[in-house]
């Protein structure tokens, strides 16, 4: 697809790795399933990356994989958190030392979704986070934005209704040139668990009784 004319060209920005950035605009399609469950494939429907959940007793946690099932970020929010935070770390890693970023809700009432990203480097310092999503659930409209600028980096798309035969939520994301496209995943992921809380609250009480005991058997749990 050709980059629009007049549209800006950013150096790269890489987040997760560098492996998930392309020289030009990307179009990709997110199937959301009950249960945090995201398909992510390209406009040919091939698929790129996946994202399971695996909770604990002590954390609701997703992890992104690649086409292979390997473990690329570790998405988790802490059960006791009240501002819906999340820490993303490298593979399977829950080490600080292998954080990648921390994405947070600024908004607490949860009617528009104002998510500011800040990588792992940058946490302990003042400046203004790395990306920022905005939008509506309601609406399907949200834009991952630069920090605090305007400069847009990746628009995502949710219609306003499925069709009967369709099991998933879908989105269409279009990635400006020079973008992490996993980094865009995780957030949308995150995005899409805040927003289904009741998956979540089920997914816990499985782990707590035992009939859920890793992401290996999610799928055979919520029936995907």
């Amino acid at each position: 697809m050709a980059q629009p004319s007049g549209a800006p060209v950013f150096p790269p920005f890489s987040v997760i790795s560098t492996q998930f950035i392309t020289p030009e605009p990307l179009e990709i399609i997110v199937d959301s399933y009950p249960g945090r469950n995201l398909v992510i494939s390209d406009i040919n429907h091939k698929i790129m990356l996946k994202v399971q959940p695996c909770d604990t007793f002590t954390h609701y946690q997703s992890v992104l994989l690649d086409v292979n099932d390997k473990p690329i970020a570790m998405l988790q929010k802490q059960l006791s958190s009240t501002h819906s935070r999340w820490n993303v770390f490298k593979g399977e890693s829950k080490s600080d030392s292998d954080m990648i970023f921390t994405a947070k809700n600024e908004n607490t009432i949860q009617l528009l979704t104002n998510i500011s990203m800040m990588l792992a480097n940058k946490m302990r310092s003042n400046d203004v986070c790395d990306l920022r999503i905005k939008g509506s659930w309601s609406k399907g409209n949200f834009t991952i934005y630069r920090g605090n600028s305007s400069s847009e980096m990746a628009q995502i798309h949710k219609p306003q209704s499925k069709k009967k035969y369709e099991a998933a939520d879908k989105f269409t994301v279009t990635i400006q040139p020079n973008m992490d496209y996993a980094c865009v995943v995780a957030l949308l992921a995150i995005v899409d668990a805040n927003e289904h809380p009741d998956d979540n609250t089920a997914m816990y009480a499985a782990v707590a009784k035992g009939s859920l005991s890793s992401a290996k058997n999610i799928n055979d749990f919520f029936q995907v």
